[in-house]
């Protein structure tokens, strides 16, 4: 355990859910783990016991948190979740977190499969929906450009990159063709219990996390994360955006909760020490940003960033988050007006520092 971690308190240790099956965290909320094709290579997800309404008065079943990716693997786990872990109940309602592939995968099968509504944000929703039917300027082609006008020269990314146009929809093949919308501040209700929603802006379109008072309870989804640091990045569809600021400027909503509140995160373990972690990150993002500020001395592209941010080795699917996050980082200090914009005559747009003769920038 490195000395951030120390700093939190993990109420369950290193014990986690054994594969395919459910780990009750609090009274009637349920923790199961998913594999994930990638580097990070886990997904938590969360089976709620509920009672629904019915034209025959109320009936028990349960509400579905996250999916999980489309493939092969997490249909076989959900099927023994099925036949071993659900009390004989039906699943009644899907809420997807937000649109990212491990997120929303099989939101369409499990919807479909048990005749359950999808509950999301508009936002998240609606770019799951524009992804996952790979939509000019949402598809993974959009990339290429987009970090080509930001330094990116490896051939063998770039080309990578350009054969990528359908990689969302391998993990999302499908999406609802229709859903139930969540927005900030409202209750859901679940099992009988409030559980506010906290919508969250930066890492996805509309985030939504869940807190129900009554259970002392976050259901964090990947705006705090007890290990790493949520990517925070610019991406193709929305070139100006600033993307660090808007994480930042939503930890804060999380600022009336209790010290005590168990936060269920979608990668790693729950954990206690909300407002501990989010003083963590926002130190790191501090840190980050004071190396980048001082890298602005001479012109840097985004591409010319990532080594100062992530000295370490990255593969291919690693360094694309590592370039949007990179260049988020320099639109917040662009925006702030502590560094500016320059386009060379290669195309690339560099970033360099105003040395203090800056005005916050308003594209």
């Amino acid at each position: 355990m490195n000395l951030l971690e120390s700093q939190l308190d993990y109420p369950f240790g290193d014990t986690l859910p054994a594969d395919a099956s459910l780990l009750e965290v609090a009274p009637g909320v349920m923790w199961l783990r998913m594999g994930l094709p990638f580097a990070l290579n886990h997904i938590n997800l969360w089976l709620l016991k509920d009672v629904f309404d019915s034209e025959h008065g109320p009936v028990d079943g349960w509400t579905a948190i996250d999916c999980g990716v489309a493939n092969d693997a997490t249909r076989a786990a959900w099927e023994t979740i099925f036949a071993n872990g659900l009390d004989d109940l039906p699943i009644r309602r899907v809420i997807a977190t937000h649109c990212h592939p491990d997120h929303v995968g099989l939101a369409d099968w499990l919807c479909t499969r048990w005749q359950a509504p999808l509950w999301m944000t508009a936002g998240e929703y609606g770019f799951a929906r524009m992804m996952s039917a790979s939509l000019p300027g949402v598809d993974g082609t959009a990339a290429l450009p987009h970090f080509q006008r930001h330094g990116l020269t490896d051939a063998a990314l770039l080309a990578t990159l350009g054969e990528r146009k359908s990689y969302y929809p391998t993990l999302v093949p499908g999406m609802p063709a229709s859903y139930v919308r969540l927005q900030d501040g409202h209750d859901v209700t679940i099992g009988g219990r409030a559980w506010r929603v906290i919508t969250g802006f930066g890492h996805s379109p509309e985030h939504a996390s869940l807190y129900c008072a009554t259970l002392d309870v976050l259901i964090a989804g990947d705006m705090v994360l007890p290990r790493i640091s949520t990517n925070v990045s610019v991406f193709a569809i929305e070139p100006e955006a600033n993307p660090v600021r808007q994480f930042l400027d939503s930890l804060a909503k999380y600022a009336d909760l209790p010290d005590s509140v168990l936060v269920l995160p979608s990668h790693g373990k729950p954990f206690r020490g909300l407002h501990v972690r989010i003083g963590q990150l926002n130190e790191h993002h501090a840190a980050r940003l004071a190396e980048v500020r001082e890298a602005c001395v001479t012109p840097q592209s985004a591409a010319s960033i990532v080594p100062v941010m992530f000295p370490r080795a990255l593969d291919a699917h690693q360094l694309t988050f590592a370039l949007g996050e990179a260049l988020a980082h320099l639109h917040l200090l662009w925006f702030d007006g502590v560094v500016r914009r320059v386009t060379g005559a290669d195309g690339v747009m560099r970033f360099v520092s105003t040395d203090g003769d800056g005005a916050p920038t308003n594209p």
